[in-house]
Parts: structure tokens; C-alpha cells; sequence
């Protein structure tokens, strides 16, 4: 019964959420871009300088990561995201042809369900509510239930913010009462517009599942190629760190290296040197069993957790100092466990000879568990850098940078984002990162600019017959009147 009870308080708790919305929303949707941009600009100030208080309290509820990470995130999906946007337009004529005589005008879809997971929450938050409300639209956000307190309160202080520069009460809202039920009655509600998923490949089904449009965005699998051109040094430090950062949570993480055989001795001593620990294959087994069920579904006691939690679990123990644990791998597929995402601290290892098995492996590895998703190449050489960037079946390819904050766009000038699309080759709608340009519609405004062609403008044929024959009544009809011709003739 008491489950029954927060099924029902959650499903009502949507329904009243979203009709508070889309009441706003429709004050909303004729805001002026000044409105929109101050607005956007207060939210931005509030979980900025929050992020600190956020970020301890995600990785408190959750168990997850690094608060020092999860603050730097918060920062990231708030001013380095608003910085990327702040002077998109999404009000009125955004764009304007004198010579087509096409004007663009912005219109705003309307309600988003933003499904957010536990392992970036907060960070997650700040990001969606930010492009939902950019593009005008109201936003109710579904937390994931191990990260349900953050995230309210995530949201709590943005539309305090909102509300205080000018946006109407109710156009921001975060779920308190998380159930499935309450989830798919957000997701299905009829003034929901578009579903803005991200999270773990159930979660991706069911808002794809909806008949509305959806961004889903699921897991990755990242190989991180390094070849015998590149910078091992550098590439041994980011690799390093980035697997390292907020334990490991950031679905673009690396999960495993993919070493060019003739470097491969100095690069693992280079990796050593950075905080890798290479475990034996009596380590390695133990963290197989450690890691995933045997139905290859992933222990979650273990995500987000440092080297030496780990190795605990797994019955051993690593010096104080190890950042990240690397297993010796020769396969990838089901047989081979620590061949998929790994979202905690321990990175797989692979020998090849060149960059083209190098290649190989890594289409191996995006197939297996990551397609559309990201691949990351350390070299030197444009032409291997270009080879992967054509050959890989994913949307991000990020060069000589860290997977984490590469393909997020903090190091690199891809769109920033914390929802990152995996095209239609992993299920998705796009392979962009996901930003306010997707939340969205245009209008298209078009003067004539060429005069009709004359044919379009003369009368049709009268001799012109039916574009469709008879139907069976007629052809009956017809058949007995010949008969009957015939008949007479006689």
C-alpha cells in the first residue's frame, strides 16, 4: 500500500507540475529577448555560485565522484554554457535573408521533461533548465531517485532566481516524489512537448517510447587510442586524469587505452607516474566479479568510487596515491567484462601494432557498448587524427584532449553541453551535444521571388480522365450493361 501511495503521489505531483508549467509557459512565450537573456543571466549567477554547495550535496546523497569535480561541473554547465548561448536569439525574427527573402523566426516547443541521472545531477540540472529556458520553454525536471534532494534544490534556487528577475512562477519545477509511474505520466502528459532524457539505456527506451519528440542521450564506451606519433607524456597525464575525474562518472570518460605497441613500455611507466596502478590478473579477475553481475549489468556499489574503495571490494589493497586502475585486456565482447563502461576509476589496456588494429580495436569497443558516443586519439599526425574522424561509427572524436572535459566542450570548442548525442547509429535523434538550438522550432516567413511557370497557371485538359479507375460497384455496373448489349443483339 505505501508503495502504492507514492506511485500515486508521484503520478499527481507530474500532472500538477506540468499544468503549472504550461500555464507559464504560455506567459513565457511572449517574453522579449531582454527578458529572456536577464532571466537566463540571474539563474546563471544563482547555481554558479552555488556550485560548491551543490556539488558537496550530489556527491553526498549519490556517494558518487569528487565534490571538487562536481563543483567545477556546476560551474561548467552554468556560466561556461550560458557563455556559449547568451546571444543566440530566440525571440522573434533570429535570422534574416535579404536576398531568398526568408526570415527565421523562433518558436518555442512548449514543456520539457528533463530526466537527469545520479552520476551528474546536479550539474545536469543547471545545464537543462538553462537551454529550456533560453528557448522559452517551461521545464519540469525528473531526478533520478538516489539524487532526488540535490537536484530540488538545484532547481528550487534557479527558479527562485527566474522568478525574481521577471519569469513567471511555475515555469521551473523539479519531481520530489520519483516514482516510474510519476516519471512516464510527465513524460506521456498531453501538454508535455519534448522529452529531454539522460541517463541509462532503460531510461533512453522509455522516453523514445512516448511518440514525442526526444532527445535521449545513453552510454558510452570510450576508447582512447594513443599511437606512436603522439605526445606520450602529455597523453599519459590526461588519460590519467581524466579517468580520474569525479571517479570516473562523465559517460565520456575513457574506458580504455589502446597502445601502439612500440611505445607501449615507456607509456605504462609514464602512466605509473601519473597514478596508475596495472594490477595483476589475480587483481584483474577479482575486479571482473567485483564490477558487473553475471549478466553484465554493472554493480552499482562500485560507480564513482576511488582506486582504493575499489581494490577494497575486490579483496585487495593499492597505495594510497594510485588515482586509477588499469587491467590487461585481449578481448572485447561478453566474454570480456571490463570491455564495457566503467563509470569508477579502473580503465582497461590493449596492445596493438599501428594505428590501423588500433582503429580496429576501437570500432571493437564503440560496438560492443558506445556507439555514436566518442573516441579519443593522441597523436601527432593529421592523417590518422582525420582516419579516425571519417572510420569511427561516433559523433565526438576528440584529439590530444581529455575524453571528460573534451567532449563536453570546456576544452575544446564543440558546443557545451552535459547531454551528448549519440545519432541515429546509438538511437538517438542527433549526435550533437545538446544545447538550446534543440529546444526550439523555426518558422519560416518566404516572399515569392520567382513567378509561377505558365503551365501552372492555364486550365487542366477536360478530356483528362480520372486519376484512379473504377471501383468494384462500377466495374459490376458496367460488366451487367454490356451483358445485357450483348443480350439484345442476340
Amino acid at each position: 500500500m505505501a508503495e502504492l501511495d507514492k506511485d500515486l503521489r508521484s503520478i499527481q505531483e507530474a500532472r500538477s507540475m506540468v499544468e503549472q508549467a504550461y500555464a507559464a509557459q504560455k506567459i513565457w512565450a511572449k517574453a522579449t529577448q531582454e527578458e529572456v537573456d536577464r532571466v537566463c543571466s540571474a539563474m546563471v549567477d544563482a547555481a554558479f555560485n552555488a556550485s560548491e554547495r551543490l556539488g558537496r550535496m550530489a556527491s553526498e546523497e549519490t556517494g558518487y565522484g569528487v565534490p571538487e569535480h562536481k563543483k567545477l561541473k556546476n560551474q561548467f554547465a552554468s556560466r561556461h554554457v550560458w557563455e556559449s548561448i547568451k546571444d543566440v536569439k530566440t525571440v522573434g525574427v533570429v535570422r534574416h535573408d535579404p536576398q531568398t527573402r526568408v526570415y527565421d523566426i523562433a518558436w518555442p516547443m512548449g514543456v520539457v521533461a528533463a530526466l537527469t541521472p545520479s552520476t551528474n545531477p546536479t550539474s545536469t540540472t543547471i545545464n537543462k533548465i538553462l537551454i529550456s529556458v533560453k528557448a522559452r520553454n517551461g521545464v519540469i525536471v525528473a531526478p533520478h531517485p538516489s539524487a532526488v534532494n540535490c537536484c530540488v534544490e538545484t532547481a528550487k534556487l534557479m527558479a527562485q532566481a527566474a522568478a525574481q528577475a521577471g519569469a513567471p512562477e511555475g515555469l521551473i519545477h523539479c519531481m520530489s516524489q520519483v516514482s516510474l509511474q510519476g516519471t512516464n505520466e510527465l513524460m506521456s502528459h498531453r501538454h508535455t512537448a519534448v522529452i529531454l532524457a539522460t541517463g541509462g539505456s532503460p531510461m533512453v527506451r522509455a522516453a523514445h517510447s512516448q511518440g514525442k519528440p526526444a532527445y535521449g542521450v545513453g552510454p558510452g564506451n570510450v576508447p582512447a587510442y594513443v599511437d606512436r606519433s603522439a605526445d606520450l607524456e602529455k597523453a599519459a597525464r590526461y588519460i590519467v586524469a581524466s579517468k580520474a575525474f569525479d571517479f570516473s562518472v562523465i559517460c565520456a570518460t575513457e574506458q580504455a587505452a589502446i597502445v601502439d605497441r612500440p611505445v607501449a613500455e615507456r607509456f605504462e611507466q609514464l602512466m605509473k607516474n601519473e597514478g596508475a596502478y596495472f594490477m595483476d590478473e589475480a587483481q584483474t579477475q577479482a575486479m571482473r566479479t567485483t564490477l558487473f553481475h553475471p549478466d553484465g549489468s554493472i554493480n552499482t556499489a562500485t560507480v564513482g568510487k576511488s582506486a582504493q574503495v575499489l581494490a577494497g571490494m575486490a579483496g585487495f589493497s593499492v597505495p594510497s596515491n594510485a588515482r586509477i586502475l588499469v587491467a590487461r585486456l585481449e578481448k572485447v565482447g561478453r566474454e570480456e567484462p571490463l570491455s564495457r563502461e566503467k563509470l569508477t576509476t579502473v580503465l582497461g589496456w590493449y596492445l596493438v601494432d599501428g594505428w590501423e588494429q588500433g582503429c580496429d580495436r576501437a570500432i571493437e569497443m564503440i560496438m560492443f557498448g558506445g556507439r555514436g558516443h566518442s573516441v579519443i586519439v593522441h597523436t601527432t599526425d593529421d592523417k590518422i587524427a582525420m582516419a579516425f574522424g571519417l572510420e569511427k561509427p561516433v559523433f565526438r572524436i576528440g584529439v590530444n584532449t581529455m575524453g571528460t572535459l573534451g567532449t563536453i566542450g570546456l576544452t575544446t570548442k564543440v558546443m557545451p553541453s552535459m547531454t551528448l548525442g549519440s545519432g541515429g547509429i546509438g538511437g538517438a535523434i542527433t549526435g550533437d551535444n545538446i544545447t538550446v538550438h534543440h529546444l526550439f522550432n523555426i518558422k519560416r516567413l518566404a516572399y515569392e521571388t520567382v513567378a509561377p511557370p505558365d503551365s501552372a497557371m492555364r486550365p487542366g485538359s477536360r478530356s483528362a480522365g480520372p486519376l484512379f479507375g473504377p471501383d468494384a460497384q462500377q466495374i459490376e455496373k458496367i460488366v451487367a450493361e454490356v451483358v445485357k448489349d450483348i443480350l439484345r443483339a442476340r
